[in-house]
């Protein structure tokens, strides 16, 4: 599979087999965030990674009782040890993490495994399961597994909505 299928084929799964991932594949997974870009290559990401069925029930309970996760083989918490913000404004933290998640999402695509983002979240209760420090910022929680269900099809906005050249055209 190459990158332009994975992106295609990536989608927000929220039915996962009873399955435990394979180490090789999880460490894979986890290898691609490894290498993903991050603001001056600070590299502030840090990830905690939940396999224990407990685990997962506290987990899924913390993100709004979002019961589809207990089965998934892995929740991955995504968090940030910078609070560093760029010269354009942004903080680089929740970028840097999402762009190692998305990392994960498409090598764990190209592996027959999928994922979601998981945003409905209480931080404090994700803290106090995974003992992530209150000087930690907890960006995203991300699902890890193999489907249940096959990719439902989502709706994407035309091209011409979305990219204008040389000046802003919407």
């Amino acid at each position: 599979m190459d990158v332009s299928e994975a992106i295609r084929k990536r989608y927000s799964c929220r039915a996962y087999q009873d399955r435990v991932v394979e180490q090789e594949k999880l460490a894979t997974v986890l290898e691609a965030a490894r290498l993903a870009p991050s603001a001056k290559n600070l590299q502030d990401w840090r990830f905690v990674v939940a396999t224990d069925r407990n685990t997962k029930a506290k987990l899924a309970e913390a993100a709004n009782n979002q019961s589809f996760l207990k089965n998934a083989g892995a929740i991955i918490a995504g968090c940030s040890v910078n609070k560093e913000v760029m010269r354009c404004g942004q903080a680089l933290g929740p970028i840097d993490v999402a762009i190692a998640l998305e990392h994960m999402a498409l090598q764990a695509t190209e592996l027959g495994l999928a994922t979601c983002w998981i945003g409905s979240f209480y931080p404090e209760k994700v803290r106090a399961i995974l003992g992530i420090p209150e000087d930690v910022a907890i960006i995203e929680l991300m699902a890890l597994g193999y489907p249940a269900e096959a990719q439902k099809q989502q709706k994407r906005e035309p091209i011409e909505h979305i990219i204008s050249y040389e000046v802003w055209g919407f």
